[in-house]
């Protein structure tokens, strides 16, 4: 028998898992796969209203009858506070700007503050979490009081300061995302910090962190390739959910003024605040499209991200079990002497193998 062979060659009572098929390892793909009932129509109902959320933002050029700050068409005037129409299939704001065409471009705004946060956030509370729960000491304990103390600050107070310090308040299209980006990010970093810091210290006593150390791998290599591999999993959820509240962050950084200005692009939260005098005058049209519009996203990103924490929760499968779905079961190949390889299913959670 040749080296080459040598590893293909089968041992007697070794249980070797198959590879999962790749539905089963895409994040929300596989957790629609396993969900049932209620869980289902959450997770469907909020990816539903999140898709429509980013293709309107997406396809907001096409989809938009005119820009954003647009006060005229062919040389007549839109008007102010005009009620819905041919023209303005929403009526008009009280600045003489189409309603319907601020609601699809805020979309696109929104989105663009959002992507901006989490991934500043992501990068910067992973790498702060986990060289603080991996290397511990007075870095550890310094950086734990620090994410302390900005996690006690009131967030909106804390990113409206940020927003002031950044921009001054208001700026232009590019100045004022990246500067409510920034703002959310400060609020956003210690959750992530916090998670990953946790994982990290618990990972970091795992018997192959330690193999790992004794045979000499590299700390960098470690860091990456081992630690942070294990201790990224509830990411995703925390990320649907702190998109939710950027949103509501960044409409309650343009109601209060401290937002984007209205010429540099549309922000639901600001078209809010002008349109809170409208409300007792009796002309709905400027309050309801952006009002819904922020009710309908926070909605379909928190279905979402609270789909996805309950379906991570292990003990799905045994709600599954009483609710008589039988859960997919994960095969492995079991190497039998002198029989061949038989596959049968086996639990894979702890839980299940002690019921």
């Amino acid at each position: 028998m040749t080296a080459d062979a040598a590893p293909s060659t089968p041992v007697p009572g070794r249980i070797s898992p198959r590879k999962r098929p790749l539905a089963d390892r895409i994040p929300v793909v596989s957790h629609l796969r396993n969900s049932i009932g209620l869980q289902r129509a959450m997770l469907i109902v909020g990816l539903a209203l999140t898709g429509l959320f980013v293709l309107t933002a997406v396809f907001a050029p096409l989809l938009a009858p005119y820009s954003w700050a647009q006060q005229s068409v062919n040389g007549h005037d839109f008007g102010t506070q005009q009620p819905p129409n041919a023209t303005n299939l929403l009526g008009t704001t009280v600045s003489g700007f189409d309603v319907l065409s601020r609601v699809i471009w805020g979309a696109q705004t929104a989105l663009l503050v959002i992507v901006c946060a989490i991934v500043f956030s992501i990068f910067l509370g992973i790498f702060i979490g986990l060289v603080s729960g991996y290397f511990g000491g007075w870095l550890d304990r310094i950086l734990v009081v620090i994410a302390d103390a900005i996690y006690a600050f009131p967030s909106l107070l804390l990113a409206i300061v940020m927003s002031i310090v950044i921009s001054h308040g208001q700026s232009k299209l590019w100045g004022g995302i990246l500067a409510a980006a920034i703002s959310i990010t400060v609020v956003f970093v210690p959750q992530y910090f916090r998670v990953v810091r946790a994982e990290v210290v618990r990972v970091k006593a795992e018997p192959f962190v330690e193999s790992a150390r004794v045979i000499g791998v590299p700390t960098a290599r470690i860091l990456v390739r081992h630690v942070l591999r294990n201790s990224t999993r509830s990411i995703p959820v925390i990320m649907t959910l702190n998109a939710s509240e950027a949103v509501l962050t960044l409409a309650g950084l343009g109601f209060l003024g401290f937002g984007i200005e209205a010429t540099a692009a549309a922000e639901w939260g600001y078209d809010l605040s002008r349109s809170v005098a409208d409300v007792t005058s009796g002309i709905w049209w400027t309050a309801i499209p952006p009002g819904v519009a922020i009710v309908l996203v926070v909605l379909g990103i928190t279905l979402v991200g609270e789909s996805l924490n309950d379906l991570s929760d292990p003990r799905l499968r045994r709600r599954r079990r009483a609710a008589g779905v039988a859960p997919a079961p994960e095969v492995v190949v079991v190497d039998v002497p002198e029989s061949g390889e038989v596959a049968v299913p086996y639990a894979t959670d702890a839980e299940e193998r002690s019921s």
